[in-house]
């Protein structure tokens, strides 16, 4: 199970596209808003989340989260006291931390970059605390992957996939999904 966080300000299509990409590839993930359900993007969109944080905590079956960037909704994932638990409980057992545009700060801000290939939306680089940074969209350093921004969230999904399901199921769903 994948939790992917949503919170007030996030960045509508990496969470959508990223979710739609994983969901098809048959990955248990569910979107979490903190606060409430309901969740208003960067962009006035307003989504209704599968679960809230008051009705999640972290278990053996949680494979790892998935955090979509967008400001503010970034930085109300990082103030997030549920967000960083589940962060925390990922990276102590070695599970997935996925992160995209500005959300790979809040991994860098916790340490947990230091010595991995990552990436973000450009102007963030100094928050990525010790990681080697790279200039592909979408980066993968074991189970910690990271992309640029809006423009990559669908190969964001797909390096999930891949690192998930194997190499042929990412590239079957990207044939199916026509994209470049």
């Amino acid at each position: 199970m994948f939790y992917m966080f949503f919170a007030d300000g996030f960045e509508e299509v990496e969470a959508i596209a990223a979710l739609d990409v994983i969901r098809r590839a048959g990955i248990k993930a569910e979107s979490v808003g903190i606060g409430s359900r309901e969740i208003t993007g960067a962009h006035g969109i307003t989504v209704i989340c599968d679960k809230s944080e008051t009705d999640i905590k972290p278990s053996a079956e949680l494979e790892g989260v998935i955090l979509p960037g967008g400001m503010p909704g970034t930085t109300n994932l990082l103030a997030s006291d549920c967000v960083n638990c589940f962060i925390d409980y990922c990276a102590q057992n070695s599970l997935y931390l996925c992160a995209i545009c500005a959300a790979p700060m809040i991994l860098g801000r916790k340490g947990l970059l230091c010595g991995k290939k990552a990436v973000c939306f450009p102007g963030f680089e100094s928050e990525l605390k010790g990681a080697e940074l790279s200039d592909a969209y979408v980066c993968r350093d074991g189970k910690t992957i990271t992309a640029k921004g809006m423009g990559s969230a669908v190969n964001f999904g797909l390096e999930i996939v891949a690192s998930v399901c194997g190499e042929q199921a990412a590239a079957e769903l990207k044939s199916n999904l026509q994209c470049s």
